[in-house]
């Protein structure tokens, strides 16, 4: 009869399907749930496939996503388009090209109403010069420039103020061999219907700045020295500069005459000055002026959210930021307003990624190095909470599980170098750490004072071991500390299965993982629901998937079960907000 014993209803091996399911096999060997289109569109958006998995490379992944992003839009495009600028506008993912290229799928749908949605919802989701160039490759992949696509990048630059245009224009001059010239021609607001009427009616503000653009201003001023080319006019006067009173006279804004003379400039004194006045961007000053540390003090005074923590190493390097400077001081004030944070769509992923980077004191892809000053440090710690915005406890007792698997390492989190999904998961689980003042972290990994299962795979026995990680810690060392340990199996039942050995009265799961589960002799929903029987608890589980794959632990069926997207700026309030019952 030992044949019989194998049909079990509340035990089943991982690498079957549990009887009665609609499990399918995931890319590990396992059994999983499939998310649906919508899940799945969600995690792209969020968390992009950089890098690929473990188990899937970049190209297969993306290939996957994109097709389901292709299935949403065609099943409800205008909730598609929704989708996308929801997470788009509110800052929810790290990086906006996921959203971009699911914009120009949708501005490229066979429905008519979709794609005008999505051509009107272009400047939501294309919000700076390097948005648009990437929409417009992007686009350019699925369908041809006809007219309701020429009217929709037409509208994104006469529909905006014409001094927010001018910004957009010389701090964006070039991406991925597109520029602010070519789409501006193909575009070509202002032009003539065959009726004689203007086909998108353009201000005469806008259209001197489009003259410069298209015959070449920004791209000219910056090869030749400062010859522009919107007028004739040389970028430079002696003792002094088109910027300013010569500016109105062309009927330009003050931004394009103050970048002609910074691209003219012979001193570094000269441009530190026009940074000040004018708030030119990095991007308009010469290259040779670009390691003076007056220069970046004055691009300090004004620079965006997003600019200063891509910038804290050089202006370190450069002296600027110091130990009991001024430039210390402030680049800390900035870094610890929340309210800025928020307006300037700063998501945790880019706080993290700069506080690894800078704490590190050496660059990713470069060679230079800096000596990180403590203050800043701190900054960036406190900062990467705060962008997560208030979170209100649930007050619950807590289990963080950490899938620390082999699988967790593979792979870039929003394109990060260096980020994989193992660390950004411990980054992550630390925020609701600070948030509940009952909560225990474990990691799927049988370590010295750990439990072991009794079960034993290919890398010897599976357990979990307590970790010594808070977020009292530097941020960096928590992540690191889980980044050295060694790997384990991906046993996603193993902390129900700890706490009910070792006793632990647990109101809510959390367990940060790939879904990629194969190891265990009993599925997670198994052990969830045998910890509810023998000790009475209602517990409940949340699911935080850090891959954007296309499989869950959590059954849709159960209501006490929630699958949710690592890294969504909202995660960490979602799962407070699950453990209270209210979501």
């Amino acid at each position: 009869m030992s044949y019989l014993t194998r049909i079990n209803l509340r035990r089943t091996s991982q690498s079957e399907p549990m009887p009665g399911t609609d499990q399918v096999p995931n890319s590990a060997g396992g059994f999983a749930w499939a998310v649906d289109d919508w899940t799945r569109l969600r995690r792209f958006l969020i968390l992009g496939s950089a890098g690929g998995s473990y188990y899937a490379g970049e190209h297969e992944l993306t290939l996957e996503n994109a097709q389901v992003a292709a299935k949403a839009i065609a099943a409800d495009g205008p909730r598609a388009v929704r989708e996308i600028v929801a997470i788009s506008r509110d800052g929810r993912a790290a990086s906006n090209d996921a959203a971009i290229f699911a914009l120009a799928m949708a501005a490229s749908a066979e429905d008519e109403a979709t794609r005008a949605l999505a051509l009107d919802a272009l400047p939501q989701v294309c919000r700076t010069g390097t948005h648009l160039f990437t929409f417009a490759r992007h686009v350019e992949q699925f369908r041809g420039w006809g007219r309701a696509l020429r009217r929709g990048v037409g509208r994104w630059y006469v529909e905006q103020p014409v001094d927010r245009v001018a910004y957009q224009a010389v701090k964006y001059r070039r991406r991925d061999g597109m520029s602010h010239r070519d789409l501006l021609r193909l575009a070509h607001p202002g032009a003539k219907t065959r009726a004689g009427n203007p086909r998108l009616p353009v201000s005469d503000e806008h259209a001197r700045l489009f003259e410069w653009i298209v015959r070449g201003g920004g791209e000219t001023a910056a090869r030749a020295g400062g010859i522009a080319a919107g007028g004739g006019e040389t970028a430079a006067r002696a003792g002094g500069t088109v910027a300013g009173s010569e500016d109105a006279a062309r009927g330009l804004p003050a931004v394009i005459g103050a970048f002609e003379a910074a691209q003219a400039a012979t001193t570094a004194a000269e441009t530190a000055r026009l940074v000040r006045e004018h708030g030119l961007p990095r991007e308009a000053v010469k290259a040779e002026h670009l390691d003076d540390a007056e220069v970046w003090a004055a691009l300090l005074e004004r620079m965006p959210m997003t600019a200063l923590l891509r910038n804290l190493a050089t202006l370190t390097r450069v002296g600027v930021i110091a130990p009991g400077s001024f430039g210390a001081d402030y680049a800390a004030e900035q870094l610890g307003d929340t309210d800025r944070l928020r307006k300037a769509r700063v998501h945790p992923i880019a706080v993290l990624s700069a506080l690894r980077t800078y704490a590190s004191g050496h660059g990713v892809r470069s060679t230079r190095t800096w000596d990180p000053v403590a203050q800043v440090v701190d900054a960036l710690d406190g900062a990467f909470y705060a962008a997560f915005g208030n979170v209100e406890p649930a007050n619950t007792r807590v289990m963080l599980a950490l899938d620390v698997s082999g699988s967790m390492t593979y792979g870039q989190l929003a394109g990060v170098p260096g980020l994989t999904p193992r660390d950004a998961s411990a980054a992550l689980a630390l925020v609701t750490a600070a948030t509940e003042p009952r909560h225990e972290i474990v990691g799927f990994f049988a370590g010295k004072g750990g439990w072991k299962s009794g079960t034993r795979d290919w890398m010897g026995h599976t357990g979990l071991t307590p970790l010594a990680i808070s977020p009292r810690q530097r941020l960096t060392d928590a992540v690191k500390a889980v980044s050295d340990l060694p790997f384990g199996g991906t046993d996603c039942s193993l902390p129900m299965r700890y706490a009910l050995e070792r006793g632990r009265e647990i109101d809510t799961f959390v367990i940060y993982t790939d879904s990629e589960t194969w190891a265990g002799e009993i599925h997670p929903v198994q052990a969830l629901r045998e910890y509810r029987e023998r000790t009475g608890i209602a517990a409940r589980l949340v699911v935080v998937g850090m891959i954007a794959n296309g499989f869950t632990i959590a059954d849709p069926e159960d209501p006490g079960m929630l699958d949710i997207v690592g890294f969504d700026t909202a995660t960490p309030d979602v799962v407070s907000g699950f453990a209270r019952g209210v979501v």
